[in-house]
């Protein structure tokens, strides 16, 4: 049985894919807790300030207090003061969408972003979220600086998900995964195309330290018909400077200064 704290996180992140709030009993019967239990939790939650109650016995969601403490944290770390300057310059040189995902343990997550398309289709979805390694360009970044045994064992922890969960050109077995960071790692930077989502490409490089693992990776995603291979291979110099400098210059981070494999 999962313990309370176990439960109360299962909740939160549940409400984080669901900004218009889910009821009582969906939330129940989704995370399989006991609805006499889960509205104990809920109505604690709202004490916090957690959560709202959007109606009187409606749906729950979650408040921004969660998030500003994200955000306090992550501005207080020096992170994102460091990294905005180099993906604006990328964003703009690339015309596409730039994100930096940090690595958090067996985790990596978008913690910011630059917007360069001006016109037309914009790729952006939400940030915040960890990032599935199998199927993104930011995953294979990351673990093209990983040994296979290390790969294997943080991408089963994961799982490579349900055809939903990605593109239908997404590798879905390890030896497909192993194949394709082989190449990642001869090129020194990741391509995908049509494995996270149908129509989109993305590329990434991974901000590593001489002999370390990567402590982060910067991407570059945008649709297909725009962000084609040849285009990619035109931006890696600039993207592979990026995740340099930023490499160089995150030792001032205490976020960036913590072994991320640790």
């Amino acid at each position: 049985m999962s313990s309370t704290l176990e439960r109360t996180f299962a909740i939160l992140e549940y409400l984080s894919g669901l900004p218009d709030g889910a009821t009582l009993i969906a939330i129940a019967d989704d995370l399989q807790v006991p609805r006499s239990a889960c509205h104990r939790l809920l109505a604690e939650m709202v004490r916090c300030g957690y959560l709202r109650q959007l109606r009187s016995y409606g749906d729950y969601a979650l408040t921004t207090k969660l998030a500003a403490l994200g955000l306090s944290y992550l501005s207080k770390s020096g992170i994102v003061d460091i990294a905005q300057p180099l993906i604006d310059g990328v964003a703009h040189a690339s015309g596409e969408l730039v994100r930096l995902a940090i690595v958090d343990g067996e985790r990596l997550t978008f913690v910011a972003k630059a917007q360069g398309a001006r016109f037309g289709l914009r790729y952006d979805p939400d940030m915040g979220l960890d990032v599935r390694l199998s199927c993104s360009a930011g995953g294979h970044a990351w673990l093209m600086t990983l040994s296979h045994e290390r790969v294997a064992e943080i991408v089963m922890k994961q799982g490579f998900g349900t055809p939903q969960n990605f593109g239908p050109k997404a590798p879905t077995t390890l030896k497909a995964l192993m194949k394709l960071l082989q190449a990642d790692r001869k090129r020194g930077f990741s391509i995908i195309s049509e494995m996270y989502s149908p129509g989109m490409s993305a590329m990434a490089a991974p901000v590593q330290r001489a002999g370390e693992a990567a402590i982060g990776v910067i991407t570059i995603a945008g649709p297909l018909i725009r962000l084609t291979e040849q285009r990619m291979l035109e931006l890696a110099p600039r993207l592979l400077a990026a995740a340099a400098e930023l490499a160089m210059t995150s030792s001032t981070s205490a976020l960036f200064s913590r072994n991320p494999q640790a």
